[in-house]
């Protein structure tokens, strides 16, 4: 059976749902997020705040750079190691060595992806200098963008769950459902979510920082895309029209530049087939796991998004689940299991983050509005490709769909016609 969400973080089997209409939705009410069925009832973000610990939103410059020495030696270590790997003749074992290296390689850039996000959101330092200086290196490292990433992920953090201005895997709606009708069709159910998944997490971070896929659909002056906003244009209607953020946009692009220069001219000493061995299967691990944490973190069959005349802050905030990730979870900062508390409050440093979370949850679980999800990560990532396709409005409370059900709803219909 499928874990509940939204009991407080309890465990326990779930009752079956009916998928309703987004906004007049026919789910049964026990399995659905309480924040679904609440509004102004919820508590405040003053209300929140006050019942973390004051310390908890202390940031300390030092603790933060040990952290980054922490993951540089980890990422050192397994880089020498990696060094040493042939790249020729290479036998059956000799692939296994390269892929356990850039699976090991990938996960520890994550760590210095996370403290790269932490400086962003001003939480590594109180210092914006450290800040800015630490989170453009490490992210320019990983051809991220640093400061145009910035801006779109404040506006993530700031619209959660919201189908119009969200950012980062806001979900599609029914004209999704027409594209992709067909091809569930014919290639079944779990041959679909192998695609969902595998789109998402090889294609997903690279599609969204060059397209916009799963981005905002409005601009932030309120106004629906007609072209591509990416990450790397000044002029790009990712950011606002007054024109403040061009010289920061440009700061980032040059970053992303230089690293690729700096690639190139390693290969041209080193080979580049030593250099892209090095790093590009490693970058895309990294890419997976980036994503495979801000999808879990906010979708699940029974976690609604919020038209514009149903959302607020608090109540996107809140539609944020806690994952566990094991041994991941030390490696990248506790990201996954404590990212309710990282929405709440997004400038809470990482090393603070879960004694915040033992303090938020004593507060939320007894109202029902702390999400957790016990299951194991991959187990979660598979029930999401399969259950958690497309919106059926952008109005109102809304919930996924999914296509396999749909066509059991269409039969059932056709066949009650009949009668």
């Amino acid at each position: 059976p499928r874990v509940t969400m939204g009991k407080g973080g309890n465990v326990g089997a779930a009752r079956p749902l009916k998928l309703g209409a987004c906004g007049q939705s026919e789910r049964d009410p026990t399995t659905v997020c309480e924040v679904a069925k609440l509004k102004d009832e919820l508590p405040t973000k003053k209300q929140l705040k006050d019942a973390v610990p004051p310390h908890c939103f202390e940031r300390d410059s030092l603790a933060s750079l040990a952290l980054v020495v922490r993951d540089g030696v980890i990422i050192g270590a397994i880089g020498y190691l990696g060094w040493q790997l042939p790249t020729e003749n290479l036998g059956l074992a000799g692939y296994a060595l390269w892929n356990a290296y850039w699976f090991a390689m990938g996960t520890a850039l994550t760590g210095w992806w996370v403290l790269a996000h932490e400086c962003g959101h001003r939480g590594f330092s109180a210092n914006n200098y450290i800040n800015d200086s630490v989170g453009w290196v490490l992210h320019s490292l990983l051809l991220v963008p640093y400061f145009s990433w910035q801006y779109s992920h404040a506006k993530h953090h700031a619209k959660t769950n919201h189908m119009l201005d969200g950012e980062t895997h806001v979900p599609p709606s029914r004209t999704w459902r027409k594209q992709h009708a067909g091809v569930h069709r014919m290639v079944g159910d779990d041959a679909f979510a192998i695609w969902e998944l595998v789109s998402h997490l090889l294609f997903g971070w690279p599609m969204y920082i060059a397209f916009n896929a799963t981005g905002a659909r409005r601009t932030p002056e309120g106004v629906r895309h007609t072209s591509i906003p990416d990450h790397f244009r000044p002029s790009s209607k990712l950011f606002p029209a007054h024109g403040a953020w061009a010289n920061r946009v440009i700061a980032s692009t040059f970053g992303v530049v230089l690293v690729l220069v700096g690639l190139w001219l390693a290969g041209e000493e080193y080979t580049h087939t030593k250099i892209g061995m090095m790093y590009w299967p490693s970058y895309l691990w990294t890419n997976f796991w980036l994503v495979m944490y801000t999808w879990l973190q906010h979708t699940d069959e029974d976690l609604p998004h919020f038209g514009e005349d149903e959302w607020t802050w608090v109540r996107g905030a809140l539609c944020t689940i806690d994952r566990p990730y094991h041994g991941f979870d030390w490696m990248h900062h506790h990201i996954g299991s404590t990212h309710v508390t990282h929405h709440l409050f997004s400038n809470l440093p990482c090393y603070h983050a879960q004694e915040a979370t033992a303090a938020l949850k004593a507060y939320l679980e007894p109202r029902g509005l702390y999400n957790f999800d016990g299951q194991p990560w991959p187990i979660a990532a598979w029930n999401v490709g399969k259950k958690c396709h497309y919106m059926g409005d952008i109005k109102g409370v809304c919930f996924w769909r999914c296509l396999s059900k749909d066509r059991v709803e269409r039969k059932a219909e056709r066949a009650a016609k009949k009668e």
